[in-house]
């Protein structure tokens, strides 16, 4: 992977600050880090336009009936995993695909409308599938924290308060009733997925509609859990080095308690209940590889009703909310 360039504290926290609400004004922002709007806007520019950073809008597949997630491990034949991993981030199929060293050689995130078509996507869609020795797929049942949900910890206890929107009616865990959404809601859906920081003004123009429109269609699709916004970079630029997934193997009655307690660990950015051999995930990020130790012991070794843990780290992740990655981090062009 790419050198990740490292920023200075003041672009760190316009960073975590957009983390908490990719859509939050330079003004609100502003008022949070206590800096100056122009300063903030001129700064917060420039990342967003290097690429540094970017903000995407997620529709929920599951509130909106588009599939069901499944996280898949997979080990490579030598010196193949790259291109394993390459075959699949071109995949439109794949949320997110990473090269990792362990137990596996990549993980990805794929979203299907049933699980049976998990093969057919490792089959028969990529390139080189001989070059795949062993899979093993787990189907998303239960998230206990998205990506989106994460708070770096740089600003505060009170910026979440004051940056984030209200949570929606339903939020991702509520998946047995789906939202059937407008074929301009999807419209404004796909202008969103390639600038999350798109204007009212600029998704009317886009979707054909009046500002006004756009404003209640996004406000509509947020609240009821079917849109979400996505900030993407790379952990590093905030000084937090080491990606890792942590794969538990839990007995269930402690799964809910499992899940809850390390959605609230500072390091934890994603984690989920699954089916299959390990049935939880975790996506975490740490300062160093000073402190995987402590995680492995205090974090991980706390836990009630572990019977098997296994953590592989990120090496290379080449697509994170449905967008590809490039080796420096940045959202490819």
């Amino acid at each position: 992977m790419g050198e990740v360039v490292k920023l200075a504290e003041s672009d760190r926290r316009i960073v975590a600050a957009l983390q908490l609400n990719g859509r939050a004004s330079w003004q609100q922002i502003a008022a949070v880090i206590d800096a100056k709007k122009s300063t903030v806007a001129r700064r917060g520019q420039q990342l967003i336009e290097s690429r540094v950073v970017g903000v995407t809008g997620v529709l929920d597949h599951l509130r909106c009936g588009l599939g069901i997630s499944l996280i898949v491990r997979l080990r490579c034949r030598p010196g193949r995993a790259n291109g394993v991993a390459e075959a699949l981030a071109d995949l439109p199929v794949t949320r997110f695909v990473t090269v990792v060293s362990g137990s596996a050689d990549v993980a990805a995130e794929i979203v299907v409308q049933q699980h049976q078509d998990v093969a057919a996507v490792l089959v028969e869609d990529l390139p080189r599938p001989d070059d795949i020795v062993e899979t093993e797929s787990m189907v998303v049942v239960r998230k206990f924290m998205a990506f989106e949900e994460w708070d770096t910890g740089l600003l505060g206890p009170d910026a979440a308060a004051q940056l984030r929107h209200p949570a929606p009616v339903t939020d991702h865990r509520s998946w047995h009733e789906t939202e059937q959404l407008t074929e301009q809601e999807f419209a404004i859906a796909r202008v969103l997925a390639e600038d999350g920081r798109a204007t009212y003004a600029q998704i009317a123009a886009a979707v054909g509609a009046s500002e006004s429109t756009a404003a209640r269609r996004v406000d509509s699709l947020v609240a009821r859990g079917c849109l979400r916004f996505r900030t993407l970079f790379e952990t590093p630029v905030l000084g937090l080095d080491v990606n890792f997934m942590q794969w538990l193997a839990v007995e269930p009655a402690q799964l809910e308690n499992v899940g809850t307690r390390l959605a609230q660990e500072p390091s934890t950015r994603y984690v989920s209940a699954t089916t299959g051999r390990f049935n939880l995930c975790l996506h975490g990020a740490l300062r160093g590889y000073g402190d995987l130790y402590d995680y492995l012991t205090k974090v991980v070794g706390s836990l009630p009703g572990v019977h098997a843990a296994d953590m592989t780290l990120q090496a290379r992740t080449l697509k994170r909310g449905w967008v590809r990655i490039d080796d420096d981090g940045r959202r490819a062009e």
